[in-house]
């Protein structure tokens, strides 16, 4: 077979940036030294940034679209760059993107949260924005992490949305510097894509986009590293457990029989023999509707002390229960999480919920040996 230059970029057409629809050599992200030598075929991808998300999902994916495309036996190189416009002051690019994995250790050593639900629409990450907040509040070193690659809500329950997280060199490597809150340190793939355009990419791409917000993000030292998880079981919670040892899980939902039916399946997910995650506890999400006006009434529209009966259920603790009150909803549209005004009913349970979750992360700590990184075969 002979090689020529048109066909290698006819397949890089082929590959999407996430985000935008267009592809790869229309965005003149292909650099002009692709070169040819029997079947072996190199060239430059050029990022804006060293710090891009996409930088290792594109180079695999431009991999593999020659290989598709053109042919399984010819050897691919790619090199990446970045534009000298763009470039950080002081950051140097990474020579080589496309098998290096996230280190497990990345967080130090962090007790990892993995906030997660059954299903969507439950506050999740209302639940997660606030704990995080609150164990600053208590004192904690606190770290976040926008796990949702595909439905991001943090640079908005932050008001960050403008925030551009820059990258600077630590020991010789150019890494992430993450936005800061709240005394929380929180990164968020929304920070990296147009809000306001979906993100079209398979799972590989998703994965490898977080494996890099975690292992090339200088997050210093923590004590609480927190992970707002997508809704569901997806192939982003077996990224997480393959990367981080995942110290316990808070699971959320409401009293709602649906949203329980779908939580047993996510305490099942931690808990299966081959991924160990402990569950710290559950937390009862929009456990009764109060109005502004009638403070001392209780609405219970979705149910009654549902996840509490699941608690007992499933021999776990009940770590809160939250109330829904319109406030919660402004607070997080506005970037001014409930947590903040603990005299408020509402900031006063996520208080209560960052105490409970360091009282059960210090008692599972005590009593359990810590979580491996789940071995991929």
């Amino acid at each position: 077979m002979t090689l020529y230059p048109q066909l290698i970029i006819d397949a890089l057409k082929t590959v999407r940036y996430p985000g935008t629809g267009k592809n790869i050599v229309e965005m003149g992200m292909v650099e002009d030294d692709l070169r040819i030598s029997g079947m072996h075929v190199s060239f430059s991808l050029l990022f804006d940034k060293p710090t891009n998300p996409f930088l290792k999902s594109l180079v695999k994916a431009s991999e593999a679209a020659i290989h598709a495309y053109v042919s399984k036996d010819i050897t691919v190189e790619i090199k990446t760059k970045v534009a000298p416009h763009s470039a950080p002051e002081g950051a140097t690019a990474p020579q080589s993107s496309t098998s290096k994995e996230a280190p497990s250790g990345a967080v130090g050593g962090a007790s990892i949260i993995a906030v997660s639900s059954g299903k969507g629409g439950v506050g999740k990450s209302t639940v997660a924005a606030n704990l995080a907040i609150g164990l600053a509040r208590l004192g904690h070193r606190v770290g976040l992490l926008d796990c949702d690659i595909f439905g991001p809500s943090m640079p908005k329950m932050f008001q960050v949305e403008d925030a551009r997280p820059y990258s600077e060199e630590i020991d010789g490597k150019a890494m992430i510097v993450p936005i800061e809150k709240y005394g929380v340190k929180m990164l968020s793939i929304g920070f990296f894509v147009d809000p306001d355009t979906p993100t079209l990419w398979r799972g590989g791409m998703a994965s490898n986009a977080l494996k890099q917000l975690i292992g090339e993000t200088a997050w210093g030292d923590l004590d609480y590293f927190i992970l707002d998880t997508p809704p569901g079981t997806s192939d982003i919670h077996l990224t997480l457990v393959q990367t981080l040892p995942i110290t316990g899980a808070v699971i959320v939902s409401t009293p709602q029989q649906v949203a329980l039916a779908d939580a047993r399946k996510g305490i099942n997910m931690y808990t299966n023999e081959k991924v160990g995650v402990p569950i710290l506890g559950l937390v009862e999400n929009m456990s009764w509707f109060t109005p502004a006006e009638l403070p001392d009434n209780r609405y219970y529209i979705f149910g009654r002390e549902g996840v509490k009966a699941l608690a007992e259920e499933m021999d776990v603790p009940l770590l809160a229960q939250i109330p829904l009150v319109q406030s919660v909803c402004e607070s997080g549209d506005s970037g001014e999480p409930a947590v903040l005004h603990p005299e408020t009913p509402t900031g006063n349970a996520f208080l209560q919920l960052a105490a409970r979750v360091v009282t059960e992360t210090d008692r599972r700590n005590a009593s359990q040996a810590a979580t491996q990184v789940v071995k991929t075969h």
